[in-house]
């Protein structure tokens, strides 16, 4: 499954531990009167990194999960003298509806082995996933539904597969198997791959050959000890630390590992390839996690972005229009959302100092990827400065965010750039390739109207709509935001960005507004992604495009309203009970805002070096920084009263701007927050 995403796919193999001799069809958990559904006992819950445990009710049966990398284990505690039974339902999907599986099969290999694989069309257009599961007990009899029967002219009419035949293939099959009473737990070990059944028997042996449970349980809780250890800290209440806990969490559970064992993957070509140097990753979520997801990872964990920036290039080389990618899962490209934002985690490593990436492979492949006039008005945005209202929706956030990617690319450029694309000749369009990028990353401007200082939609021959919603999502030019929070982005030009507004004056004032002013709900009833507890007045925290915003006073002579802000914002919005997020974690981004909020600085503009800061949420913590070195974040007269920071110390020398570089908090040392109850206009030089 997804971790918090806005869209869903997945969800191949439903398995439901049963009494023998159950319906194989999907029962209603509401009505409860005919098919198959269970219920639980909420208060049978027990979860935590690497283990989950519930009791079911209606088949009695105690659960207990735990997982390794590509392998899922599940131990069914069935009720003495009962035919314990699962059901293994691959017609059922997460976003299901008729026609997505486009062939399923099932395999019994022996008495205690099962493999099998499901295609479907979906999300992903064309994605297939194979299994292997062990049994720790011996199967007695099976049966099996195929749910869509499609037309097959062949001759396994001869046998009778409904029953203990052990090729069962269909569009949508469903199967019962049978144990008989047993008086141990049965444990069924189930491995996955991309590649094929052989790829999931091998990652099977590998991770959980012996099939046991608590080895298992304690290898994997061990290993989230170790990467939630990276941090200790001290807030300000124990459901500070606990939220904070559960968001670095949330912060590992996107992007995935996506090979098997051999190191071997399926790509977006739908070859078969071999990861050399480097983990191949998938599900990347870009248009959200390229705002503080990535660059927490280029805080705290390096290797594993490297790993994902290789796995983002070996992506362009096998995309047929030889694209970084959009948003991917599974070796398919979705397209989901806008921009070329692989470009902006590409260039935010490249200024954090990664080594170890082919950076002329990847500015070539940022080129080919901004240069692709076919994608999504990009043709209009190159040929005109801008996206037109008449090619497409949300045109605005196109050009807006287009032109944040092309400085992303200026900035890769600004240190490597390509032998090849070294030329004399004062007529080759690319002898300034970075200046050329530096000039489109001011495209953005081509968005906003002089006369009112909005981002407003302009038609193709270059007027402005008139009677613009200011609040209204739908049918103004952006997705999932409003003029409000939309034309506060540029955060590549923030100094830019006031003087299109109007002016700081205007700036901070709409800033002010945005914060306070009332959103009725006739402008949230039909959006989505967006409800009334992730907006403050019209901020919306909830949705991706806005989370720099609160750290825009920064720019402007009064800072302590980005404090203000950033405070209120990890106070209301975020908590550890089941609404502790006011939004879609969006595969961890959400997370990542809080947990570089909590300490004291985010990253503004991912492509550069620098962190504005905030106000942090704790007392003390230490970081475990991924070069091997400690940065110590130390607070003093915080509280939840004290919000305001009067001075900043990085290793006992006072900042005397609100901003941070990452090379220096790499050094490791000690970030000192001095606190105040009242706000602070300018950061004291002399605390």
């Amino acid at each position: 499954h997804f971790s918090g995403t806005g869209h869903a796919d997945l969800g191949d193999f439903l398995m439901l531990p049963v009494i023998a001799g159950e319906s194989l069809l999907p029962g209603d958990g509401i009505k409860r009167q005919t098919g198959y559904y269970d219920s639980y006992d909420k208060a049978s819950e027990k979860a935590s990194p690497g283990y989950y445990h519930v009791q079911l009710n209606r088949s009695k049966t105690e659960v207990e999960l735990t997982a390794s990398t590509r392998v899922g284990l599940h131990r069914y505690h069935f009720p003495a003298a009962q035919n314990a039974a699962f059901l293994l339902d691959l017609a059922s999907s997460i976003y299901g509806y008729e026609g997505k599986v486009v062939w399923s099969s099932l395999r019994v290999e022996n008495d205690t082995l099962i493999t099998g694989y499901r295609q479907t069309r979906g999300w992903a257009r064309d994605r297939k996933v194979f299994f292997a599961a062990s049994l720790s007990h011996p199967i007695t009899n099976y049966r099996h539904d195929i749910v869509d029967e499609v037309p097959y002219k062949g001759f396994y009419r001869r046998f009778n597969e409904g029953a203990n035949f052990p090729e069962m293939a269909g569009q949508t099959i469903r199967a019962e198997f049978e144990f008989g009473p047993l008086d141990e737990p049965l444990v069924v070990a189930f491995a996955l791959s991309g590649v094929s059944t052989a790829g999931a028997l091998a990652n099977l042996k590998q991770e959980a050959g012996d099939m046991n449970f608590d080895r298992v349980r304690q290898v994997t809780e061990s290993q989230w000890q170790k990467a939630l250890n990276v941090i200790e800290g001290d807030f300000l209440s124990s459901a500070d630390q606990q939220t904070f806990a559960t968001a670095m969490y949330h912060s590992m559970l996107s992007p995935i590992v996506f090979e098997d064992v051999d190191g071997s993957y399926r790509g977006l070509d739908g070859n078969i390839h071999l990861s050399e140097g480097f983990v191949n990753y998938s599900i990347f979520s870009l248009w959200d996690t390229y705002r503080a997801l990535h660059p927490w990872f280029n805080l705290m964990h390096v290797d594993r972005n490297r790993d994902m920036i290789q796995s983002m290039l070996a992506h362009a080389d096998q995309s047929v229009h030889e694209v970084l990618p959009v948003w991917s899962h599974w070796a398919n490209e979705n397209w989901c959302m806008i921009g070329y934002h692989a470009v902006s985690v590409l260039a935010d490593a490249r200024a954090k100092g990664m080594s170890g990436i082919d950076w002329n492979r990847a500015i070539d492949a940022a080129i080919r990827s901004s240069t692709w006039s076919d994608y999504d008005g990009l043709g209009d945005y190159l040929s005109t400065g801008y996206v037109p209202s008449e090619h497409g929706s949300a045109s605005i956030s196109k050009t807006l965010e287009y032109a944040y990617d092309d400085w992303c690319i200026a900035q890769l450029i600004a240190t490597d750039v390509p032998s090849h694309y070294q030329y004399t000749g004062t007529d080759h369009p690319l002898l300034s390739l970075q200046k050329g990028y530096e000039d489109r990353s001011m495209h953005y401007k081509n968005s906003f109207n002089p006369k009112t200082g909005w981002a407003t939609q302009r038609h193709q021959n270059g007027t402005f709509h008139q009677d613009n919603d200011l609040l209204s999502t739908h049918g103004q030019g952006f997705i999932e935001g409003n003029a409000w929070n939309y034309s506060f982005y540029a955060p590549h030009d923030v100094e830019g960005l006031k003087t299109a507004m109007g002016g700081e004056e205007i700036f901070v004032q709409r800033l002010d507004s945005l914060f306070t002013m009332d959103l009725p709900d006739e402008y949230i009833a039909h959006t989505e992604d967006i409800t009334r507890d992730g907006i403050m007045g019209n901020y919306v925290h909830g949705n991706e495009p806005s989370h720099h915003v609160p750290y825009l006073y920064n720019w402007t002579d009064q800072p302590w309203k980005t404090q203000h802000r950033v405070r209120s914002i990890l106070q209301e919005m975020y908590g550890p009970g089941v609404d502790g997020l006011c939004g879609n974690d969006d595969a961890g981004q959400m997370s990542a805002w809080y947990l570089f909020s909590s300490l004291g600085f985010y990253p503004v503009t991912p492509g550069s070096s620098t962190y504005a800061i905030g106000s942090p949420n704790l007392h003390k913590a230490i970081l475990h920084l991924s070069n091997g070195r400690d940065l110590h974040i130390v607070t003093k007269g915080n509280s939840q009263a004290h919000v305001y920071v009067k001075s900043v110390l990085f290793n006992g020398q006072p900042l005397s701007e609100p901003f941070i570089e990452h090379w220096q908090l790499m050094q490791g040392g000690t970030l000192t927050f001095i606190m105040s109850r009242r706000p602070v206009k300018q950061l004291d030089p002399n605390p």
